[in-house]
């Protein structure tokens, strides 16, 4: 949905007059406007008055919001006639008809927030629309309408929250809790509508204030310089979808999820479809159970997306909710693939802790020039970011290293100079570009191994500390996926003696009805009986030692099948046993390398996809500046 579709919905909306929906239009409607806390209020208050076109809002609190929330708004206002309407259930001004519901480009739909909040705290309204003399305020316990001073717009007063319900006051938090809540609440709708510009005053004190900005400018004010610098920006178009926001680089993700932000519409969502799709994307870069954080926006037509169908509206549900998945999944990954070092960040950071120079974008250029066999131009602009991207999209033939590199192995272990491998243009056979400096590739030059675990390299911003086995691994393992989309089904083995194990009836109708899914990852399961099913031969990288949970396998892979697509499943149970596969095959531990064949690493690395993280989500790689190299030695002081 384009923002001039979305501004007209909202302008004829905001015109209509406020009417009581007809019962058959109530039946449809997810019923159960839940008050639960002042977050619950400030949140429906604020749909309200971006509902009726607000530039500027402005919410007052006092104790937390329990005591009390004043949200004023210079929106188009109520007629007078229709105060007493706005405070009765299912009374709106934004839907008049079921085609209406099925297509709300509203925030607020369901005529129940104010009747619902009027029944479990004092309320009063005070309003002036276009044309009006002055304003009117209205009583909602007592239904007396006054004449009242006030500009175009509304003014909502609630005071003392759950006074006629003091058991469900007892459940609230702390005053500072509450603001909290009630913060998140803006936040979110300050994240959505940087056009509107938001104030929160607490006891008379300015706590929080965004003034109208542009999309990036409110989301760094918002989220924060280090969510912004740690992120990358997404801007993609999936059929209907269009996608945009930050994604967080892996290597800054959280213990907790507490700073995921997801945006359908410009309404804030917990929709469990759309963070699996982002979760998903992520699968084989996070370490462990670490989260990542994310702020992204999801525009879609409103008549393929049902906002109706959960009571406090943070859920819903799409017409074709697969491809909306994929699509998700696949902008974000596009998102993080290219390796930190190449395409750098939103804000410019190298690398957590440091900043990045113009030697990041100009070593971009270097790495395309090496690929392509050449040396850089002197004084070459910086690669774009289609540039970057391309350099991932190159041709085998121009993307990858020549066949030692590419099957992982060494000549020996001295690391002999005619034996070791060579750089990549070299192993072409071509002559190989000498750089200007260090800072001609992100990754910078090798000078040496440590450990027998850490290759050491200077490029423009310092030192680069590589970890070889993680960094290898992630290689191997990208080109075994790429050779795995462009190929047939995985290898497999036969069993000498077959797995059986009792299958449940749904269990048995997936074995029959996936089989050609089944044969893609390596796996022969038949009936065996009315009860039982058999594994007679299992994906050849599959270790010996996982044999005994061969039938547990198998009747995950089943569940995944059931659940999900086929070939989602099979595309993830895939990758795992490529991790397993890359992971034997990469380069191991105390295996002495030449500086020909550290350089060879680097350079692979700055052309391999997701090449920050290796399989298991662990940094393959840390940048150590100049500046922190002389705080260690003092230098300067």
């Amino acid at each position: 949905m384009s923002v001039e579709t979305s501004s007209a919905a909202l302008r004829r909306a905001s015109a209509r007059r406020i009417r009581e929906l007809p019962d058959a239009l109530v039946s449809q409607i997810a019923a159960g406007e839940v008050v639960e806390r002042p977050a619950s209020v400030v949140r429906e208050l604020l749909d309200n008055a971006l509902d009726a076109g607000a530039a500027q809002i402005t919410l007052r609190l006092a104790g937390g919001g329990v005591r009390a929330i004043v949200v004023e708004d210079d929106g188009a206002g109520i007629e007078r006639d229709d105060l007493p309407l706005a405070l009765r259930r299912h009374a709106t001004s934004k839907i008049a008809s079921l085609a209406d519901l099925e297509s709300v480009a509203t925030m607020g739909f369901r005529g129940e927030a104010l009747a619902a909040i009027a029944s479990v705290a004092e309320l009063a309204i005070t309003s002036r629309s276009d044309g009006a003399a002055h304003g009117w305020r209205l009583e909602a316990a007592s239904g007396e309408l006054q004449p009242a001073a006030r500009a175009r717009g509304t003014t909502v007063e609630v005071q003392e929250l759950f006074f006629a319900t003091p058991a469900r006051r007892k459940f609230l938090k702390s005053d500072a809790t509450e603001l909290a809540h009630a913060l998140d609440a803006v936040r979110r709708h300050a994240l959505a509508r940087p056009d509107v510009a938001f104030a929160v005053w607490h006891e008379g004190r300015l706590v929080a204030q965004w003034r109208a900005a542009a999309p990036a400018a409110r989301r760094a004010e918002v989220l924060g310089g280090a969510f912004v610098a740690a992120s990358r920006e997404l801007h993609a178009r999936r059929g209907p979808l269009v996608i945009e926001g930050l994604v967080g680089q892996p290597e800054a993700a959280r213990a907790r999820a507490d700073q995921q932000y997801l945006f359908v519409n410009g309404r804030y969502v917990r929709d469990r479809l759309l963070a699996h799709a982002v979760r998903a994307a992520y699968e084989d870069q996070l370490h462990g159970s670490r989260q990542p954080a994310y702020a992204l926006f999801v525009q879609i037509a409103p008549e393929l997306v049902d906002v109706n169908v959960h009571p406090t509206k943070v859920e819903v549900r799409f017409r074709d909710g697969r491809a909306v998945h994929e699509a998700l999944r696949h902008a974000v990954q596009e998102a993080l693939a290219p390796t930190r070092a190449v395409a750098g960040t939103t804000a410019g950071a190298a690398s957590p802790g440091s900043q990045a120079t113009d030697a990041t974008a100009a070593g971009a250029a270097a790495a395309a020039a090496l690929v392509q066999g050449s040396p850089p131009a002197a004084g070459a602009p910086p690669a774009s970011w289609q540039g970057r991207l391309a350099l991932a999209d190159a041709p085998p033939a121009l993307r990858e290293p020549a066949a030692p590199w590419r099957a992982g192995r060494f000549d020996d272990e001295r690391g002999g100079g005619s034996g070791g491998l060579a750089t990549w243009a070299a192993l072409r056979g071509e002559p190989q570009p000498q750089p200007q400096s260090h800072a001609d590739w992100p990754l910078g030059r090798a000078l040496a191994q440590v450990g027998g675990v850490y290759v050491l390299a200077e490029n423009a911003q310092g030192l680069v500390v590589v970890d070889m086995h993680a960094a290898h691994e992630r290689i191997v393992y990208e080109r075994l996926k790429r050779a795995a989309d462009a190929g047939a089904a995985l290898p497999s083995q036969p069993l000498l003696i077959p797995v059986s194990f009792a299958a449940t009836p749904g269990e048995l109708a997936t074995a029959e009805a996936e089989q050609a899914a089944l044969r893609d990852l390596g796996l022969d399961v038949s009936a065996l009986s009315s009860g039982s099913l058999v594994v007679r031969s299992r994906p050849a990288a599959l270790p010996d030692a996982n044999l005994a949970d061969l039938a547990e396998l198998t009747r995950s892979v089943l569940h995944e099948l059931a659940e999900t697509s086929a070939s989602r499943v099979v595309q993830r149970a895939r990758d795992d046993l490529l991790a397993t596969m890359a992971c034997h095959g990469a380069v191991r531990a105390n295996r002495r390398l030449t500086l020909e064949e550290m350089n060879a690493l680097l350079r692979e690395m700055e052309a391999t996809e997701r090449a920050d993280t290796c399989n298991h989500g662990r940094p393959t790689w840390r940048q150590v500046t100049m500046k922190e190299l002389d705080a260690l030695f003092l230098r300067g002081r």
